[in-house]
């Protein structure tokens, strides 16, 4: 395997860099290369570039690439890199595109026939994956949930019966309200899991019941706090319940002491049966009922 200990950077060419989405050390060395040979790094915020750069004593050209100029400021980049030079794109933190800038700039250059050199490297999306314990085979991102209530719902209801691991982002201001309508579109028990600050101090990922997430995360204002994915369980089609009547009944009598989940774990033990099936099977008898 061809492994130089400097990167190539070569004339003509877009970069795209990806950079930590928390801790610095995430970096790599090839991305580190990169930014300190190319001539010039286009940046959603230069500021904030600054001083990752900074960090790395690296010198560098900067030029400010985000939501609000990119249409207009791709064909000048698009200039450059026909007149020879070499430019490397990152966002604020992890890799460009992936719900941040940078998709006009490079469909751009691939219909002017321009060379874009694609880093591995940090993604917030495939680092919670990673440790969601969900299936990972086959997923779909769909980056922020609309902000409207009703428009959030609709696309929750269009995603009511994907099968596939879902992956959203979300806001500190915006997740209870995203919660609250996983719940009144799908239900109570659809498994979820919420990252929040991947590779910093705080780092949390938390799964559960989409019903009993939402009430963890009221319970504390820290639990709303920072930079935040959400893991969704894909839709599994309902099977036929197989609980024995003794199951059912010893469960109805824990229920008339016990919360619902501490009264499913403990007829679960007592039977053998999973606890998770049999709290499912209660939330869906329940909402059934609700819509006669």
């Amino acid at each position: 395997m061809n492994q130089p200990n400097r990167a190539a950077v070569t004339t003509s060419t877009l970069y795209i860099v990806p950079t930590p989405i928390g801790n610095l050390g995430d970096i790599t060395q090839r991305a580190l290369d990169v930014l300190s040979h190319v001539d010039l790094i286009a940046a959603e915020d230069t500021r904030h570039t600054g001083l990752l750069l900074q960090h790395f004593a690296i010198n560098a050209r900067l030029f400010a690439l985000h939501d609000h100029n990119e249409q207009q400021k791709a064909d000048q980049l698009i200039s450059k890199l026909q007149q020879g030079l070499s430019i490397a794109l990152v966002s604020d933190a992890g890799t460009p595109l992936i719900n941040d800038p940078g998709y006009h700039l490079v469909n751009q250059c691939r219909k002017n026939g321009i060379k874009v050199v694609p880093l591995p490297g940090a993604c917030a999306a495939i680092t919670a994956l990673s440790a969601a314990g969900l299936p990972s085979d086959r997923f779909c991102y769909e980056g922020f949930l609309p902000a409207k209530t009703k428009s959030r719902q609709d696309c929750l209801r269009d995603l009511a019966q994907e099968p596939r691991t879902l992956i959203f982002y979300e806001s500190t201001h915006r997740l209870l309200d995203s919660l609250a309508d996983m719940v009144t579109v799908w239900g109570e028990a659809r498994y979820v899991v919420l990252a929040r600050e991947l590779t910093k101090t705080w780092e949390t990922i938390q799964g559960m019941p989409v019903g009993e997430l939402l009430n963890w995360v009221r319970e504390d204002e820290n639990r709303r706090k920072g930079e935040m994915v959400l893991i969704v369980e894909g839709y599994q089609k309902p099977q036929e319940d197989h609980f024995a009547p003794e199951v059912l009944r010893t469960l109805a009598i824990l229920q008339k002491e016990l919360p619902l989940k501490k009264a499913a774990a403990v007829t679960a033990e007592i039977y053998g049966v999973k606890k998770n099936a049999l709290y499912k099977h209660v939330i869906a008898q329940n909402e059934a009922e609700q819509d006669q």
